[in-house]
């Protein structure tokens, strides 16, 4: 069979699906199920920027998968609509700070936007600033910055302080920001004189129900399979599926897309639960996979320690001499990462830093941690790692290489 046969062949073959991108996290449909309470309040918050008015900085916070991106998409989509109906000075410019994760490629992102037919490669960071106030400034413009993920910028600090001095610059428009974060204290991190400069509004979106779950998933089956390809118990038992892992739409969009493609390679009919259960294997490794390739390199090192750990059966003793296997202490998984630190040649952190490395861990859904009980020596954080520790350290061997 020659290469014009495969293409042919690939083209012709039957599928499942009616549209695979309706099933993709990036896709912003129509209506957000369960979603319009912080859409209305988010669109309040955004008006006034219509009418010329500059409007406070807002934060959205949320687990992975709540909606948070999807809805402030959505919510800009119909914030240019008007924009556009009737000529108002507004402009939004979205970045994903995961990609774009220093304050130059910030800056730099937005004065591209404000000056498409310049180019501004090589220019210090003062130079990009300047030039987007003076923009904003000529044209009496209300410009808002959307900064997903924003507590991955490296230098967050000084991007935070400098978007939001900007309008003491200013005589005319203004610059705001849409901060959108899994983490809800990230701000605590942040110096003094950033947070005293940061005037904001908080929307929080909450993990979704398995119902609620269900209702997002037969939207997007409708869109996006064909009519008759998919049996009811498969979208509830993803929606459950989902449901158990903090209520993450994006996992549950996920499962199905990946049920959709194993029934497409065996030349099935219909998306059954069978197939369901084969994606969520997958899919989890899949989101271990892309979650650890873009930590921290500490936080990597930390995790590394953890599965080492859990690999070799750690476990507590407690006072009545039984054990919880695969239960580890802050100390001892701290002690093991220094070793792998000495290892790599690296600096080790603070044991202080490691407990904020810990909570990140955490909130990523990679490990689980608990405060001791009674019996245990001491008070102290327990911590069980979220996934089978081969899959972690075989990860770890091809960031680092060795240890």
């Amino acid at each position: 069979m020659d290469i014009e046969d495969l293409f042919e062949k690939e083209m012709q073959k039957d599928t499942v699906f009616l549209d695979r991108n309706v099933l993709s996290p990036h896709f912003v449909p129509e209506t957000l199920p369960h979603r319009d309470k912080q859409i209305q309040e988010l669109m309040q918050k955004l008006a006034p920027s219509l009418s010329g008015k500059t409007i406070s900085n807002i934060f959205l916070y949320g687990k992975t998968g709540t909606g948070k991106t999807v809805s402030t998409k959505h919510v800009i989509d119909k914030l240019m609509a008007v924009k556009k109906k009737y000529g108002a000075s507004v402009e939004c410019v979205y970045t994903n700070c995961r990609i774009l994760n220093t304050k130059y490629q910030v800056m730099l992102k937005v004065a591209e936007y404000c000056h498409p037919d310049e180019s501004f490669l090589g220019f210090p960071f003062s130079h990009l600033f300047q030039k987007i106030v003076d923009y904003v400034q000529s044209n009496s413009l209300g410009l808002i910055l959307v900064l997903d993920e924003v507590d991955k910028v490296k230098n967050l600090d000084d991007l935070v302080y400098t978007i939001t001095r900007a309008n003491d610059e200013l005589a005319a428009g203004g610059i705001s920001m849409i901060g959108i974060s899994n983490n809800i204290a990230f701000k605590e991190s942040l110096d003094p004189r950033s947070k005293s400069a940061l005037s904001e509004d908080e929307i929080v979106f909450p993990p979704y129900n398995a119902e609620e779950l269900k209702d997002i998933l037969e939207q997007r089956v409708k869109l996006g399979f064909k009519q008759g390809t998919i049996d009811e118990s498969s979208i509830n038992y993803a929606s459950a599926l989902a449901a158990n892992e903090s209520g993450d739409a994006r996992y549950a969009l996920r499962l199905l897309f990946k049920a959709g493609e194993i029934a497409d390679l065996e030349g099935a009919k219909k998306v059954t639960d069978k197939h369901v259960e084969l994606a969520r294997k997958g899919v989890e490794n899949e989101i271990v996979y892309s979650v650890v390739k873009t930590l921290p390199e500490h936080q990597k090192i930390l995790l590394h320690a953890i599965a080492q750990l859990s690999k070799e059966g750690g476990h507590y003793a407690r006072l009545d001499g039984t054990t919880a296997e695969n239960v580890l202490f802050t100390g001892e998984v701290y002690d093991r990462y220094n070793k792998i630190c000495r290892v790599l040649g690296k600096e080790p952190r603070t044991a202080r830093w490691c407990k904020e490395y810990m909570n990140e861990l955490e909130m990523l859904g990679l490990i689980t941690t608990t405060i001791s009980g009674k019996g245990v020596r001491g008070n102290t954080t327990l911590i069980r790692l979220a996934y089978p520790a081969q899959n972690i350290i075989d990860l770890m061997k091809k960031q680092f290489g060795g240890e």
